[in-house]
């Protein structure tokens, strides 16, 4: 159990919940989230926004039962949560450039934040697309070399990359396979994948997803994947 330190609306249909948490979470890496006994039965998948000083952060759109009852969660309650579960993304030591799209962004934050941490001179460029509404663009804004916006279109047209950049993209599916197209071979691209999930734990086999080298579980040999094993590119 984790006490919820906040839990408030930031944008139409999105939450910020912050809740206590001691451990070692690394950027890409989700925790499943439970405030109730049976109904619904599955426990929600929610990707790290931020980890910093004891308070961890998740950034979540409301679209289902479960999503609901967080949402409605308030200072001082209890949420379940289980993880650190996943392989996260892999240390960027050279220019990084990063496109989210919707609530897909949600865990790229984080890894800008840690990027800048550990690269302080590094150059780091952030694309990010939204259907109606944006948000959070002032907390990328703060930390990233340059922010290209787009609301309502679709953010891979104005995609630019540089051949020294690492891509990393989380969002739609259909976004990510257009960056996974887009973005030259020469660069290395990782993309981060969004699942079903029962268990966390790879057990349960339910987010399982088709890649290069066979059958692999989203919640455990992912979420990230390097492009080649999941797109055809």
């Amino acid at each position: 159990m984790a006490v919820i330190l906040s839990n408030s609306l930031v944008s139409a249909g999105i939450f910020k919940m912050t809740v206590a948490f001691t451990g070692d979470v690394k950027p890409g890496q989700f925790f499943m989230l439970r405030a109730w006994d049976k109904d619904p039965l599955l426990s929600r998948p929610i990707s790290v926004h931020n980890y910093e000083a004891g308070q961890l952060t998740f950034l979540y759109q409301v679209v289902g039962k479960g999503t609901e009852i967080l949402a409605r969660l308030q200072a001082d309650d209890e949420v379940t949560i289980q993880g650190p579960y996943g392989n996260g993304f892999p240390e960027i030591t050279g220019d990084l450039c990063v496109v989210g799209g919707g609530i897909g962004t949600a865990p790229l934050y984080y890894l800008l934040r840690h990027y800048r941490d550990q690269n302080p001179t590094g150059k780091c460029r952030v694309y990010l697309g939204f259907r109606d509404l944006d948000y959070g663009v002032e907390a990328f804004a703060a930390l990233a070399d340059e922010v290209v916006l787009d609301v309502g279109g679709i953010i891979t047209d104005k995609l630019s990359v540089i051949p020294s950049e690492t891509v990393v993209t989380c969002g739609p599916e259909i976004m990510m396979a257009a960056v996974a197209s887009a973005v030259p071979t020469e660069n290395t691209v990782y993309v981060s994948l969004e699942a079903h999930m029962a268990c966390g734990i790879g057990a349960c086999l339910g987010c399982t997803c088709e890649t290069r080298s066979g059958n692999k579980k989203v919640c455990k040999d992912g979420p990230v994947f390097v492009r080649e094993e999941v797109f055809n590119v």
